[in-house]
């Protein structure tokens, strides 16, 4: 007899109506953040650059909001938390002032993104504590 190898099917993930819809707003606000943060340290914003930061800082909101799950909130604090002092201690010490300015204007916006979304999701993590 000849064996058959079964073939393995992709694991199917199956949406429930608006938690897709959710997931997919998160996940596009994050990418248009982190390019809209990459787009303010480049210095390409001109007159727009107080409705752009505005934007991404929203948009770090709505991340927050919408993009965590509650089995994620444990990496996304631990990651957004070391993303945000890693980012503020290099805009403090200067060091990318004398190389780079640009790198201490793409910090800011990472900053304006990640400090509103890790505020939330930590808001979000006391209150699923206290549920319980």
């Amino acid at each position: 007899m000849v064996k058959r190898k079964k073939k393995k099917v992709a694991k199917q993930v199956k949406c429930e109506g608006s938690y897709c819809r959710r997931n997919l707003v998160g996940s596009w606000s994050f990418l248009i953040g982190l390019f809209l943060a990459i787009v303010l340290g480049l210095g390409f914003t001109g007159a727009y650059q107080k409705e752009i930061l505005w934007t991404v800082f929203l948009l770090g909101i709505i991340v927050g909001l919408l993009n965590i799950a509650v089995e994620e909130i444990s990496g996304f604090l631990t990651s957004g938390t070391v993303l945000v002092l890693i980012s503020f201690l290099g805009i403090q010490v200067g060091i990318f002032d004398a190389v780079a300015p640009s790198i201490t204007n793409m910090l800011t916006g990472i900053l304006t993104l990640f400090v509103p979304a890790t505020i939330i999701v930590a808001l979000k993590a006391t209150f699923a504590y206290a549920q319980r």
